[in-house]
């Protein structure tokens, strides 16, 4: 375990075990967010991001990633088999490069990007993708923990308690609203 230098509220030191749970916070808050992509999207993602240039696997996923702002990220467990039903569908190609797989949309699969094209792509968030209330709760979650993540990585210790007594009061006002139901 790494050793930590974030301090509490108190100014006592947090061990590992506090980022841990904000990891395993982050982790729970991902797979809820995750969990309302459609069937299907992985292949409409790859297809739109393929329309646009040759991509390997990984930067498929990073530039999904980066498209819905860390809102998505497909596991390679998804990425890489629908990058080979595509090719069996013919919409895809590829060639390898450098020791990389590089995937090329086929004539057949400009045909279907185009056609899917006119749809909001899969990556949208907010008014052109419907998302509920426990998505915009996790998200704004997600939002928070990278915001104190990056508060700890890159600021001075007086700022850190700063931080920590703005989630804490955060925390009690959520469990306020529990109280209230």
């Amino acid at each position: 375990m790494k050793e930590s230098w974030f301090t509490n509220f108190d100014g006592a030191r947090m061990g590992a075990s506090a980022w841990e749970t904000l990891e395993d916070m982050r982790n729970q808050l991902k797979r809820n967010v995750d969990m309302r992509m459609k069937r299907g999207d992985v292949r409409a993602a790859i297809l739109r991001l393929l329309a646009e240039s040759s991509m390997h696997g990984y930067q498929i996923i990073h530039e999904i990633e980066t498209r819905s702002s860390g809102a998505w990220k497909p596991s390679p467990g998804s990425v890489y088999p629908t990058l080979q039903l595509l090719a069996d569908e013919g919409l895809i190609s590829s060639k390898e490069a450098a020791g990389k797989r590089t995937f090329s949309l086929t004539d057949a699969g400009r045909a279907v990007a185009e056609a899917d094209s006119a749809k909001p792509a899969p990556w949208m968030t907010g008014s052109d993708r419907e998302t509920g209330p426990r998505s915009s709760l996790a998200m704004a979650g997600v939002s928070l923990a990278r915001a104190a993540a990056e508060v700890a990585r890159r600021s001075k210790d007086d700022k850190i308690l700063e931080a920590t007594s703005v989630i804490d009061e955060a925390a009690k006002k959520l469990k306020a609203l529990l109280a209230q139901d």
